[in-house]
């Protein structure tokens, strides 16, 4: 009697055991899932275009904001040939998948008349705080063609925040106070996007695995596509070369 009793407990814990151990792989694939991740570097081949000088003159709070000239330069190449402000998304393999945008704002700052970043990428209806970070009112003037248009004055200390519903890559924005005033933002429908830093570096986090089309898309220079395949847990790497 007490041999069936042991018996009847040892099936017991191993149904239960059998029970429970089915959760942990699935969370471990669920792991494996979020990590992975493609990375690599847009490059510049040639000879980038001569910067051309920022007339600033129009408003003298402009041009205190700096010790000497100001030249911007729209194909922006590190000394190894890496190119800046290059976004680089997923175009294609989500499907009708819905992703919830992050509750934290992108932050666009006007700061010496200029926009920092040049180029900035948020998901769709994640909130833009455009800060005023300079000592004169600017403006901020989005012209989008698939979201709604808007134009907002902004004192000095005021912050701004708005949103876009719809992906759009990328709209063009403008502070009409001061006409040499240029950025642009990118707006997608799901988080798996970048913008390259001085290098040309980007990195495309945490992707389900997959086949996918990766573009990269420049203001001057057009736009790219490659394929490329990601498996679960891994890393993948993928560059890209632009030309003028």
């Amino acid at each position: 009697m007490k041999t069936n009793k042991i018996a009847q407990l040892a099936l017991l814990a191993i149904a239960w055991f059998l029970l429970i151990c089915p959760l942990t792989p699935s969370v471990e694939a669920e792991s494996a899932e979020a990590g992975s991740s493609v990375a690599g570097t847009v490059k510049f081949q040639g000879t980038p275009p001569k910067g051309t000088r920022m007339e600033m003159s129009a408003d003298p709070n402009c041009t205190k904001a700096h010790p000497g000239p100001v030249i911007t330069q729209d194909i922006e190449v590190s000394a190894a040939g890496g190119l800046e402000d290059v976004v680089v998304y997923v175009s294609d393999g989500f499907g009708d998948k819905a992703f919830p945008p992050p509750s934290q704002p992108m932050v666009l700052e006007q700061k010496g008349c200029s926009y920092r970043p040049h180029v900035v990428a948020l998901q769709a209806n994640q909130k833009l705080e455009v800060v005023n970070a300079d000592t004169t009112t600017h403006n901020i003037h989005p012209m989008p063609v698939n979201n709604r248009e808007w134009n907002k004055i902004q004192p000095p200390g005021m912050p701004v925040e708005e949103s876009f519903a719809r992906e759009e890559i990328a709209i063009p924005v403008k502070c009409n106070v001061h006409p040499w005033m240029k950025g642009y933002v990118a707006v997608f429908k799901h988080p798996y996007f970048a913008v390259t830093d001085k290098n040309g570096n980007f990195t495309l986090k945490d992707l389900p695995p997959g086949n996918y089309t990766i573009k990269a898309w420049h203001e001057k220079l057009g736009t790219q596509s490659q394929m490329v395949t990601v498996a679960a847990g891994q890393s993948g790497k993928i560059d890209f070369i632009f030309r003028q």
